[in-house]
């Protein structure tokens, strides 16, 4: 194929793909496959079919697109949601219920999560609304079927299954008072049709999208999404997008691992009380741009562990104290556990994180850098140098970070799967 620039240009200008994001081989093979499978006799006579034919152009979206998701994944961000659900029904006094937009919504397991959370928390079926969008039609009709296996569940807090599902001789059947909360539609982002006419979205989850578009896609997706959310609403998005949202106007909502952002100009809608932050077997990282997600305790009320106790630091004590926004104590033990231990590239991860929060670019691109030279296929260390790098304005280097992190999580997503 030898890069050929039509298609890739293609998939640009019809669902926003960047393929620098996905990178041109996995491109390259997808168009081979479905040249093969049309009949085509050469990638010309391919382009000939792709142009006369609307099944073999969703045939292409969909050979390119890979929908990975699971069920509850990053529970911090669910912990957040019951927040401000909660605090935004108080408001709206029964005037109407909670609307909640799923976009990407793929398989449908993260709005059917959405709506376990709300149920968990005590929320009622007539007190919310969800939607779901997807462009690919095969990814609509397997969230609407409600079936699951195996690699929907994962982490290790699987008990909203018992609760909210019935197993089937083919995987795990969505009971139907989680199903009928959640209407699913087929759509592109990139339309200006889409979800015309609909009222704005207290809450808009659009996570792990916007990395696969170039810069200018993802300002112009991002105004969509600002119409679709209500000005006082709340945007859901993946851990590596948050530097994105911070350049565009907006601000963390302030509760550590939420990814969840907020308009500057409105007052935002406030978590009623601090969030305890269930952490996951490898905590995510908070966004890394967008200060302050991890809160800066008083100097006063930072206590430096005692020497004697320095070798005892583990990483997980590490997270915890990011995870609750201790940055000061995070740092003091991260270099703790490197003078009892060594280099270590997760160590160096969180010096980087947690200086990239603190503001202290220089400081948090050399440990990024340490952690890479230990871990070359570190996803975190990727993704969030790769944020810095494009925020400084090297988009070059910036997109080769990002290629390099997104084949680093698919090769897991792989081994997972195993």
């Amino acid at each position: 194929m030898d890069n050929d620039p039509r298609f890739f240009k293609y998939l640009r200008d019809r669902i926003g793909l960047d393929v620098a994001s996905v990178g041109a081989p996995m491109i390259e093979r997808a168009v081979r496959q479905r040249c093969a499978a049309s009949g085509a006799a050469d990638l010309d006579g391919y382009w000939g079919v792709l142009q006369l034919s609307g099944a073999e152009q969703q045939a292409l979206i969909e050979a390119v697109i890979v929908p990975e998701t699971w069920f509850m994944r990053y529970p911090e961000t669910f912990a957040a949601l019951v927040r401000v659900a909660q605090a935004r029904l108080l408001e709206l006094k029964a005037t109407r219920p909670l609307r909640i937009l799923s976009l990407p919504c793929s398989t449908g397991e993260e709005p059917y999560s959405i709506a376990m959370a709300l149920f968990d928390a005590g929320i009622s079926a007539a007190s919310f609304t969800i939607d779901g969008v997807d462009i690919s039609p095969i990814s609509v009709a397997k969230a609407q079927r409600g079936v699951y296996g195996r690699n929907s569940f994962r982490g290790s807090d699987l008990s909203f299954r018992d609760r909210y599902f019935e197993a089937a001789d083919d995987g795990y059947c969505l009971l139907a008072r989680v199903h009928q909360q959640v209407r699913l539609h087929v759509g592109n982002v990139l339309d200006p049709a889409l979800l015309k006419g609909e009222a704005p979205y207290d809450f808009v989850f659009c996570r792990n999208l916007l990395i696969y578009f170039d810069v200018d896609t993802q300002r112009r997706v991002f105004e969509v999404l600002k119409g679709f959310n209500d000005p006082a609403g709340v945007l859901f998005i993946g851990p590596a997008e948050g530097s994105l949202l911070a350049r565009l106007g907006m601000r963390p909502l302030g509760v550590p691992q939420s990814f969840a952002f907020v308009r500057t100009e409105p007052a935002p809608v406030e978590p009623a009380a601090p969030v305890r932050a269930v952490a996951p077997p490898r905590p995510a990282a908070p966004p890394v741009r967008a200060r302050p997600s991890l809160p800066l305790p008083p100097v006063a009320q930072v206590k430096p562990p005692a020497a004697e106790k320095a070798v005892q630091v583990t990483l997980e004590q590490i997270a915890s104290l990011a995870n609750e926004g201790k940055r000061l104590e995070a740092m003091q033990a991260c270099d703790a556990y490197l003078k009892h231990h060594g280099p270590d590239a997760q160590a160096f991860y969180w010096l980087g994180l947690l200086n990239d929060v603190g503001g202290d670019a220089r400081k948090a691109q050399d440990f990024y850098r340490k952690a890479l030279y230990l871990q070359p296929q570190h996803p975190e260390a990727l993704a969030h140098l790769a944020m810095l790098l494009a925020a400084q304005g090297d988009s070059v280097g910036a997109r080769r970070l990002q290629e390099r992190a997104a084949r680093s999580e698919r090769t897991a997503d792989s081994e997972r799967k195993r």
